[in-house]
């Protein structure tokens, strides 16, 4: 068995594992990088990159079949040319791959290990039977992998995750998809916006990460007018005939009905990959699940010498967050044991779906119970969002009573992506309504919308203040 030697070894080369590495050796540590599986990061083979492939053609799709509200008309039937969407969609998809494979293939070969590394001790990894490495620290970047359910596993083929979606070569006739967060959102709506019919159904009442019941509420209206979407909703069963999936489910409020489908698309959540670690040979606390405990804010396994990075984490399964780990871990990595919290960014997150989804800072369900003011636009009468015909959903704002400072958002709307980055910048700076009602908006934009919150903030500021005043003004008249 090969022996090796290094200061940092990293599991894993998705873009948590590669920002650690550079930061390691940026830091004039030495480094190892360990990848068993392909190399290309989540983002680019299977998440952001492909699935924005998919929606850019099922907007293209959408924009032309709903042309004619605007007194655009296409003469003959709309054509959807299955094939020849997934083939953009895959060559697209591994052009943004093979950037990533340059940035690997730039790294030295003598930093690169090939294979599944597991943990003998705190220092000693083990690649499958033909590498140890003795490490004094070491950095866990092994993402995650989507969760299907073991009654589904008996469909073989005929269940699917996001990752299969971007290997077909044409597009099916049916599908269900179970889960309406993130990926069930974004894709569902692609599918069936590209001519697939879809169903797609959701055990609880939650909808695309939204917290804020007024904006999630929106955001349900807007889905449920082009969707086949059903919240509370549960599969009761499934079984594969032939090569579909006939499965049973029941809507709340309605009797059980059994329908058959090409697949069944699961995007019900996705599991940290930390089981093949042999993490039980380390000094670290695991709880009944055999997740690590560790500082959020240094991500150090208690006072181990062992850190952990991205989506493997379970926190926040997003690349820019996965990069910020990347960094945070291999900084520490490369000074332990002079350990220290990391600079995080506002938090913030999309999804491009249509209606967009957006959070931004504080989320509705995180707010304190008191002191917080809130600011809201509709969308349906905003200016701009009616001459696009994108007039739904609901934008709400958070700020502190005390002094106004914006504390989050969470939106359903129209330029979601472009307005949730104006929020976050405002929340990392510390901004007040006050503050970015001064900042200058064109006309006519979507961007007048956030004004329009924006002001309803400040109303509502001034209110919490003159009833403060009042109130003092009763306490001082009473005695």
């Amino acid at each position: 068995m090969k022996q090796l030697k290094t200061d940092v070894a990293i599991i894993g080369a998705g873009t948590a594992g590669m920002l650690a590495y550079r930061t390691v050796k940026s830091a004039g540590a030495s480094a190892m990088l360990i990848e068993g599986g392909p190399y290309g990061t989540t983002c680019a083979r299977v998440g952001c990159m492909p699935s924005k492939l998919l929606i850019a053609a099922a907007e293209a799709a959408h924009a032309a079949a709903s042309a004619s509200a605007l007194g655009v008309h296409i003469d003959g039937t709309l054509r959807i040319d299955g094939t020849q969407v997934m083939d953009r969609v895959k060559r697209e998809r591994d052009r943004f791959v093979g950037f990533v494979l340059d940035s690997i293939d730039s790294i030295p070969d003598c930093d690169k290990v090939r294979g599944y590394a597991r943990f003998v001790s705190d220092t000693l990894l083990r690649v499958d039977d033909h590498t140890e490495i003795q490490a004094s620290r070491v950095i866990i970047a092994t993402g995650s992998t989507p969760v299907v359910p073991e009654p589904y596993r008996a469909l073989g083929d005929r269940v699917i995750v996001n990752d299969d979606v971007f290997a077909w070569n044409h597009l099916p006739r049916r599908v269900m998809v179970a889960g309406a967060g993130v990926i069930g959102m974004e894709i569902g709506q692609a599918l069936a916006r590209l001519g697939v019919q879809v169903r797609m159904i959701n055990r609880s009442d939650s909808l695309g990460g939204l917290t804020d019941p007024v904006v999630r509420a929106s955001a349900l209206t807007a889905f449920q007018s082009e969707l086949d979407l059903h919240l509370k909703s549960r599969i009761i069963d499934v079984r594969r005939v032939g090569d579909e999936v006939e499965i049973r489910y029941q809507a709340e409020g309605q009797d059980a009905v059994v329908e058959r489908f090409d697949y069944l698309l699961v995007a019900t959540g996705r599991r940290p990959n930390l089981s093949a670690l042999d993490l039980h040979n380390t000094s670290a606390i695991l709880d009944d699940k055999g997740m690590p405990q560790y500082d959020a804010r240094t991500l150090q396994l208690g006072s181990t010498s062992i850190f952990i990075a991205g989506d493997v984490n379970g926190v926040l399964p997003l690349l820019h967050e996965a990069s910020d780990d990347g960094r945070i871990a291999g900084q520490n990595a490369a000074a332990y044991p002079q350990v220290v919290p990391g600079k995080r960014r506002a938090p913030f997150a999309i999804v491009f779906s249509d209606p967009q989804l957006a959070a931004v800072g504080l989320r509705f369900k995180d707010l304190p119970q008191q002191g917080v003011v809130f600011g809201e636009v509709d969308f349906t009468d905003q200016g701009r969002s009616r001459i696009m015909l994108k007039n739904y959903g609901k934008l709400r704002i958070y700020a502190n009573q005390e002094d106004g400072r914006l504390l989050g958002a969470e939106m359903a709307g129209p330029a979601a992506e472009h307005i949730a980055h104006l929020l976050a910048w405002a929340v990392q700076q510390e901004m007040s309504i006050h503050t970015m009602l001064d900042m200058p908006f064109y006309h006519p934009v979507i961007e007048e919308g956030l004004r329009t919150a924006l002001r309803h903030a400040a109303h509502e500021l001034l209110t919490s203040k003159l009833e403060h005043v009042r109130v003092e003004e009763e306490c001082v008249n009473n005695t």
